[in-house]
């Protein structure tokens, strides 16, 4: 059996140390690596704060030390401007426009493997390596596939369910097939004398350091105060900008009466248009069907519908459905059972197992049981 060929490989470093580890272990396996980190603050002053933000003149300089320990070169590559355009200014765009972005899956579509991937291919490199959980499987054929982690736990393969095959031919990621902890990950760090190895994580959207998702939309988007309705028309009360909510929000309603059931209110619409937030009962999140736009195969389009899973957020549950291409610019999916909670903006992933078939932007929802019943 012949032995993997030796690949020039740009490592993605965060300063974090599923990055540090992922770096490490593509050298480890014989192949010429190159640590990059990715500026992508046109002014990264502040440091993270406990768990919260990225991008950081420490995260850089984490990044750094990591690439002296592993014994590789190691560059910074200002992307700041393509990433404030690309992700930054998308997030702002669609929560203006009454949706509810992921900028994580944004920015593997937009940064790592599109403007850091071929950046990397024009300098000559083979592949680019993260430290996401998640594994590239090669057919018989040649062909890649995207698969979730051994560990599904960890599993990331939904924000990188973006990548066409073509990206997935030029993707490592070393930590796909680790059945471990991240104790075990961190103690391997240890081992390695990877300082970044006590690091804590990072849960939070990198350029909203202080966890405000609010605030910040408050700041770019400013205030215009609307109306809260109830699913009849009856005004429950106010908000400050239909921006600061998203579909399924409980907390932070406002609303000055109780409902008539007594029961709990969530936000079940936002209307840009109108300025106006919808409010209602549980059972009135529940989606039965889904439209979603600019699919994105991990391979060639399903010829028609057919049988999936559908995963609607990061970390979340599976959802048998139904689903299939309506031309080339739309994705349908019907689950078996309804589902609750889906934000349009967010990303519907379906799965073939553990073989990732696509991704989609979810655009419109369809509900369980109609608003006149």
């Amino acid at each position: 059996m012949s032995a993997a060929p030796r690949l020039r490989v740009l490592a993605a470093m965060s300063g974090g140390v599923d990055s540090a580890v992922a770096a490490a272990r593509a050298a480890e396996a014989g192949h010429d690596v190159t640590g990059v980190h990715l500026a992508l603050s046109a002014n990264p002053q502040s440091f993270r704060t406990g768990a919260r933000g990225c991008c950081t003149i420490e995260d850089s300089r984490d990044a750094r030390r990591a690439a002296d320990i592993i014994g590789i070169p190691f560059y910074v590559w200002d992307l700041a401007e393509r990433f404030r355009a690309d992700v930054v200014e998308d997030f702002i765009a669609e929560y203006r426009a009454g949706r509810t972005p992921n900028p994580c899956l944004r920015c593997n579509e937009k940064i790592k493997f599109a403007a850091l991937l071929d950046k990397a291919l024009a300098l000559g490199f083979d592949a680019v390596c993260t430290g996401h959980y998640a594994k590239v499987v090669v057919r018989p054929d040649g062909g890649r596939e995207l698969h979730r982690a051994s560990d599904h736990a960890k599993d990331q393969s939904y924000v990188l369910g973006v990548l066409d095959e073509r990206q997935l031919a030029h993707s490592l990621f070393p930590l796909g097939d680790t059945v471990t902890t991240k104790e075990e990950i961190r103690a391997e760090a240890e081992r390695r004398g990877l300082a970044v190895a006590r690091k804590p994580d990072s849960h939070d959207i990198c350029f909203i350091a202080d966890g405000d998702t609010r605030g910040f939309l408050a700041r770019h988007l400013g205030s215009e105060p609307g109306d809260i309705l109830d699913q009849d028309g009856t005004r429950v009360g106010t908000h400050d900008g239909a921006h600061g909510f998203t579909i399924g929000q409980r907390k932070g309603l406002r609303i000055g009466r109780p409902a008539p059931d007594g029961k709990p209110r969530y936000v079940l619409d936002i209307s840009p248009v109108h300025n106006t937030v919808t409010v209602g009962p549980a059972e009135a999140l529940d989606v039965i069907a889904l439209t979603a736009v600019r699919p994105r195969w991990c391979g060639s389009p399903p010829a028609g519908p057919g049988s999936y899973t559908a995963q609607l957020r990061a970390h979340g549950e599976e959802h048998p459905a139904t689903a299939g291409p309506a031309g080339e610019e739309e994705l349908r999916v019907r689950f078996e059972r309804p589902v609750r909670g889906v934000a349009p903006g967010q990303a519907v992933v379906l799965y073939d197992g553990t073989r990732v078939v696509g991704s989609a932007t979810i655009a419109a929802t369809h509900p369980a049981v109609p608003a006149d019943r």
